[in-house]
């Protein structure tokens, strides 16, 4: 899986304490993509210990790193990182219920608790929660387990206390930085690991021709759709997803969840 550093330096500028994030819980305290492994000296992580959310039928989540869709041979996942945003996320929203489309969002903790009422609006409409760490560091399979563990388990804390108590039920490591430990600690907490198959490289602004064209080309690759609504201007983003839901359905594609 590709690590997305490029095109992304608005990362930098976000402070976890504009966002009302503790100390704590900003280990690594600006969210960027090039943010480099914090040391073994990370706080540990604050999240409680409650019991983990069981999978489907009251199963253990597998640590293996899901791309299947549960709609079939047919289907397809849709997945949206690094929100939610305040301006890219209700655009978003909106085409999802025009072409009644659900997807999994994959979000940033800090994020989340900067914007619960989006986190509820989600939830609200049928789309699943995914964990995609407090700070975004593509580095985190360099970091500690102490570091790693604060990332994966605060964030978790952070996008269920926005949602109003729906726990996330996937963990994307950022950039695809899973590690053995990353991937056992989410799935002891509920969240099915999350890879992807077609990388749109939104976030670089490639045009929307070329976003539609890299999906097309793609799709037989797998099954999992990687697109952003934050980041920077996501323009291309919706206009891409604009025309690409309505043709994949007519196509005979549906659109589904990953397999749990």
């Amino acid at each position: 899986m590709a690590r997305h550093a490029g095109g992304r330096n608005w990362y930098g500028k976000v402070v976890g304490a504009a966002l009302g994030v503790t100390m704590l819980a900003t280990g690594a305290s600006v969210w960027t993509a090039q943010a480099g492994p914090a040391g073994a000296s990370s706080p540990k992580a604050t999240a409680s210990a409650s019991p983990a959310a069981p999978g489907k039928g009251g199963k253990p989540v597998s640590k293996t790193i899901v791309h299947a869709s549960d709609a079939g041979k047919r289907g397809i996942n849709l997945t949206i990182d690094d929100g939610p945003d305040p301006v890219w996320t209700p655009q978003v929203l909106d085409l999802l219920r025009t072409y009644q489309v659900k997807a999994t969002f994959c979000m940033v903790g800090t994020q989340a608790q900067a914007h619960p009422d989006l986190v509820k609006k989600v939830v609200a409409a049928g789309h699943r929660l995914c964990n995609h760490t407090v700070s975004h560091n593509t580095a985190m399979d360099k970091a500690s387990q102490t570091y790693q563990s604060q990332q994966i388990l605060d964030a978790e804390r952070m996008i269920t206390k926005a949602s109003g108590g729906v726990r996330p039920m996937y963990y994307r490591a950022p950039g695809g930085a899973f590690t053995p430990y990353s991937r056992t600690l989410a799935a002891s907490r509920g969240m099915r690991p999350l890879g992807w198959n077609v990388d749109t490289k939104d976030f670089e602004h490639p045009g929307t021709d070329a976003i539609i064209a890299t999906v097309e080309r793609e799709l037989p690759n797998g099954p999992t759709l990687l697109f952003h609504d934050a980041g920077g201007d996501r323009t291309q983003t919706v206009e891409a997803l604009r025309t690409l839901l309505p043709r994949l359905k007519e196509q005979g594609y549906t659109f589904g969840f990953p397999v749990r």
